[in-house]
């Protein structure tokens, strides 16, 4: 039998000791540190058997962004195992105080990004954002359909990047459901690191703004670079890795994405974790130059409390529904209530009515930011309609100008 209870500061050693046995990891000593550090300031739950740490989750104290509002959010990390103790309701006892500690705490959501996809719906998770990758060819001009900003662009000394740019990405939050907070020291140890944890061979990161020196910036673009490798045949053009880009206006994107596809010495330009309606897709001129070569499902949605979850985003169009929601881990979320939402705001209160839909929390909450249709989940068997066009009024309803997305993974 498993205790359940916090882990210590002085275990977050042990705490990673078995993040690295679950993940088959052994990073050097400055990554550690990080990691340690980063652990520091998360809250941390763990299964014990005796004084043995067996499992480990932790959450980061974060607020996401949802359409018309800024909610808090833990978002989970950390998360594995002991290979011993598999299948022995480990996992299930600490997501469940983990939900616990959350609905105490008086937060509506909880999100992860999950290395295994299969595991995390049980719990209520859904998919609830979308990333792709999209691969530029730089090995010859990039054509676009308008003109770039012809504003100049200038390079920032990475030391002076987060209060320059920081302020921009907050204030973008708010325009693009599904972003979490970003600290100035998650910016330092994740984005604006010396070295790529993942990929020694990267540069340093650079970051590159748009706008007059004593103006606020319009965009920004930050990337690494790797050098070309092998000769012949074998020749590997050199990379530009963009992690992040933000814009204003399409012509600054623009102007962004030309400056990158045309640095000396590369001829790939590789964006992961964009959104799935960059303008980029739109305004590139040749297609077969601006490619996505890869989609996946990015950040999981938990509401915790559905009620507070639906009344505090905002809605595009009216909507009045009764749900029927399914939710075996947080009986609370259970049951039958009728949705009155609209540009003025929403109720959700129970109803003894028949329902217009049922569903899953775990199908709500891929639904929640607008990112996934609940037509689509009609479709495919996981949504019941049982008044006809009640899926697409909700749909109207859940709307965004823009399709929810993310690419901060933790």
């Amino acid at each position: 039998m498993v205790d359940i209870r916090e882990v210590p500061e002085s275990d977050i050693d042990r705490a990673l000791e078995l993040a690295y046995l679950v993940f088959h990891d052994r990073p050097e000593k400055e990554v550690r540190e990080k990691h340690h550090a980063l652990l520091a300031s998360c809250d941390r739950i763990g299964a014990y058997d005796g004084t043995v740490l067996v499992g480990f989750m932790a959450a980061h104290d974060f607020r996401l962004s949802v359409p018309g509002a800024d909610l808090p959010c833990p978002g989970l990390t950390f998360v594995g195992v002991a290979p011993t103790h598999r299948r022995r309701g480990v996992l299930t006892g600490l997501m469940t105080e983990m939900l616990r500690r959350t609905a105490d705490a008086g937060s509506p959501l909880a999100a992860l990004w999950a290395s295994e996809a299969a595991i995390y719906g049980r719990f209520g998770y859904g998919s609830a954002t979308t990333g792709v990758t999209i691969e530029i060819d730089s090995t010859r001009p990039l054509a676009l359909r308008i003109d770039p900003d012809p504003r100049p662009l200038r390079l920032l000394d990475p030391e002076e990047a987060v209060a320059v740019v920081g302020p921009f990405h907050e204030a973008a939050r708010a325009g693009r459901a599904g972003r979490p907070t970003r600290s100035a020291e998650r910016w330092a140890q994740e984005w604006l690191a010396e070295q790529d944890e993942e990929d020694e061979e990267l540069s340093p990161p650079r970051i590159i703004v748009l706008g007059e020196a004593d103006q606020p910036v319009d965009g920004y673009v930050l990337y690494r670079t790797k050098p070309e490798d092998g000769a012949g045949a074998a020749r590997v053009p050199g990379l530009v890795r963009v992690d992040e880009l933000e814009a204003d206006t399409p012509a600054v994107a623009a102007a962004l994405w030309e400056c990158v596809a045309s640095l000396d010495l590369t001829g790939t330009v590789r964006a992961w974790g964009r959104p799935v309606d960059d303008p980029l897709l739109h305004f590139a001129a040749d297609r077969d130059q601006v490619r996505v070569t890869s989609q996946f499902p990015a950040l999981w949605l938990r509401l915790v409390d559905v009620r507070v979850a639906l009344t505090e985003r905002s809605w595009a169009a009216p909507v009045d529904v009764v749900l029927e929601v399914h939710d075996a881990r947080m009986p609370a979320n259970a049951g039958r209530f009728r949705l009155a939402a609209g540009p003025d705001g929403a109720t959700y209160e129970h109803a003894d009515s028949a329902p217009d839909l049922a569903l899953g929390v775990r199908e709500l909450g891929a639904c929640y930011l607008g990112g996934t249709r609940v037509e689509e989940l009609v479709a495919a068997g996981l949504v019941r309609e049982h008044t006809p066009g009640s899926a697409a009024a909700l749909d109207a309803a859940l709307r965004t100008a823009v399709l929810p997305h993310t690419a901060d993974e933790f």
